[in-house]
C-alpha cells in the first residue's frame, strides 16, 4: 500500500521486451536505500516488485496486464517516474489509500496556468465516470490528489485536479503537455460501493430500539 507522496524522482534505465511483457531498470537512489527482493515501489503509480536491485537502481518485471491498463505499454530509456515506496505500520497518511493498481489511463485536455498554481483537465472514462467526485481522492501518475471539479457526460466526462508549485516540481506533473497519457487509481471505497451496488446489495435494514423493546417483549 502506498499514501501517494512521491519521494523521488526516478528514471527508466533499461527495458528488456518480451512477447508478453517487459522487464524494467529504475534509477531511483532513495527508493532501493534500504528496498530488499520482493519489496514493493510505485512506479508513477503502478506498484512492481524489486527483483533485482544496485546501489542506486532496481529491476522489476511488467505482465501483460499491466502493459496494456498503464502508460509502462511504451516505455523507454529516459523516462522520468514518480517513485514511491510502500507505507510502513505507523507512518502518517499524508496523501490516501493507494494500491498501486491503476485503473487506466487518462489524457490531459487543457492546462491553465494561474499565478501559483495550475489546473490539469483530464478525461474521464465511462467505466470510471461514477468512481470520480468533486473533493474526493484521485492518484495521477501515483500522486494523491484531490478532485476540484468533474464535468461532462458519460461520453465526454472530464475531470479536473489543481498542482501546486511543490507538486509541479516534486513529480512528473510538471511536465504533463496536452495529449499526454497518465496513470489513474481511484478511490478503493468507492470501487468497492460499486462492486455492491452492481451485485444487488442493500444494507441490513437498521433496527430502532422501540423495534427492539417490541421484540423483547
Amino acid at each position: 500500500m502506498f499514501t501517494g507522496i512521491i519521494e523521488e524522482l526516478g528514471e527508466i534505465t533499461a527495458v528488456d521486451w518480451a512477447d508478453d511483457a517487459a522487464r524494467v531498470t529504475v534509477r531511483g537512489p532513495l527508493a532501493v536505500a534500504d528496498a530488499r527482493h520482493g519489496d514493493s515501489i510505485s512506479v508513477s503509480g503502478v506498484c512492481l516488485t524489486v527483483i533485482d536491485q544496485t546501489d542506486d537502481s532496481f529491476t522489476a518485471d511488467v505482465m501483460a496486464e499491466t502493459l496494456a491498463m498503464s502508460t509502462l505499454d511504451g516505455v523507454a530509456p529516459g523516462r522520468r517516474v514518480n517513485l514511491e515506496r510502500a507505507a510502513q505500520v505507523g507512518d502518517r497518511l499524508g496523501g490516501h489509500i493507494v494500491q498501486g493498481h491503476i485503473d487506466g489511463t487518462a489524457t490531459v485536455l487543457a492546462i491553465t496556468d494561474g499565478s501559483a498554481w495550475r489546473v490539469v483537465r483530464l478525461s474521464l472514462d465511462p467505466e470510471h465516470a461514477a468512481l470520480v467526485v468533486r473533493k474526493g481522492s484521485i492518484a495521477i501518475d501515483g500522486v494523491s490528489l484531490t478532485v476540484s471539479a468533474v464535468g461532462g457526460g458519460l461520453v465526454d466526462g472530464w475531470f479536473e485536479v489543481s498542482l501546486i508549485p511543490e507538486t509541479l516540481h516534486a513529480t512528473t506533473l510538471g511536465d504533463r503537455v496536452v495529449g499526454d497519457r497518465v496513470n489513474i487509481e481511484t478511490d478503493i471505497l468507492a470501487r468497492h460501493v460499486e462492486r455492491m451496488l452492481s451485485l444487488g446489495y442493500a444494507a441490513p435494514a437498521l433496527v430502532t430500539e422501540t423495534e427492539t423493546t417490541r421484540s423483547d417483549a
